[in-house]
């Protein structure tokens, strides 16, 4: 639709905004909640269609959908119903699906096939947070670049290397579109009004959400700023030599001499900013990179540990046990629920 005709109204429309029904709108959006998905992520997702409801007419509609049609639980224990079951419902123009914790526990091959189905009849198919874990065993991600919540990246790409991980908030494509939860759904459908009906629409609904559009690299730097802020420059330095060196750890002397720093003095540096050393520190990258591959991809204990740069699976077995009060195997078990026996790796 050309902008010129989508006025530049200063104000919205002060009466009740209009919630179409599916079918009674420009666009319908259909959005598929797992069970301990992200309120926020749904809040954010649908805001912005809401708030250009308000600036003149019917634009878009939604409904939300659960596998079997029953109301469905987000993450901090609210309930939330929905209008139908995923099998039953038209995708509409748009299928979304969002998920958070153990995104795959109870999603089944029917479930995947409606996806594909969706996807066959031309609706466009995305997901938030976690959900790019289901659309990919779906199928459905093959030659896409794409987005999910950064805590997942490292699962994502030790299960499925052969898929390109964006470092950007969300990826909006023809047919697919991937984000990573959160304010970025709000960005993301941002981008599809102003695709659709131009800046000024999508200005006017940014402005009355209180929402500053950003790009992913200014996002990227001020949350990289925020977060080194206070540590000292040599402890920055260090972090992040860690950072690339997960899957093989770097003795701590080897370290101390890159950044050109005594060991001794890095300790102090280390122990000042976090309480910990610099071993305790990295062994604790190396355990959490591994927790997140356990927790949402379908590798074994083994592989997990050996992508972490544990040769000895006895000593990660230990390690992680005492981080997280759990075996490793426990982790790999949640939300993984179509994996057989001989997948599951050792304890």
């Amino acid at each position: 639709m050309s902008e010129s005709l989508i006025p530049e109204w200063p104000y919205p429309r002060p009466d009740q905004p209009p919630v179409p029904r599916p079918g009674e709108a420009a666009h319908t959006v259909s959005v598929w909640l797992v069970p301990k998905f992200s309120m926020l992520t749904l809040f954010c997702l649908l805001e912005p269609l809401r708030v250009a409801n308000r600036f003149g007419r019917e634009l878009f509609a939604w409904q939300l959908l659960s596998a079997d049609g029953d109301a469905v639980v987000a993450s901090n224990g609210v309930r939330i119903d929905v209008d139908a079951a995923l099998g039953e419902a038209e995708a509409g123009e748009l299928l979304m699906v969002i998920s958070s914790y153990e995104a795959e526990a109870t999603v089944t091959a029917a479930d995947r096939a409606v996806l594909r189905q969706a996807a066959a009849h031309g609706a466009r198919v995305g997901g938030l947070d976690t959900a790019p874990f289901i659309l990919a065993r779906a199928g459905l991600l093959e030659q896409q670049r794409v987005a999910l919540h950064w805590e997942s990246v490292p699962a994502f790409r030790e299960e499925f290397p052969h898929i390109a991980v964006s470092e950007a908030r969300f990826e909006f494509a023809d047919r697919r579109l991937t984000g990573s939860g959160g304010a970025a759904g709000i960005d993301m459908m941002l981008q599809w009004i102003e695709h659709d009906y131009g800046p000024a629409l999508a200005n006017a609904v940014g402005r009355q959400l209180v929402h500053q559009r950003v790009s992913d690299e200014e996002a990227r730097e001020a949350a990289s700023a925020r977060a080194m802020d206070n540590l000292p420059r040599v402890v920055v330095r260090a972090l992040a030599i860690m950072e690339a060196h997960l899957d093989q750890a770097l003795p701590i002397p080897e370290i101390c001499r890159l950044v050109g720093q005594s060991q001794r003095q890095l300790t102090r540096l280390f122990t000042a900013a976090f309480g910990e050393t610099p071993k305790q520190c990295y062994l604790g990258m190396r355990l959490d990179q591994a927790r997140c591959i356990l927790a949402d991809s379908r590798c074994r204990v083994t592989e997990a540990a050996l992508a972490c740069g544990f040769t000895q699976l006895a000593h990660f077995s230990r390690a992680y046990q005492a981080r997280f009060g759990e075996p490793p195997s426990r982790t790999a078990e949640r939300g993984t629920t179509e994996r057989g026996p001989t997948e599951r790796g050792p304890t």
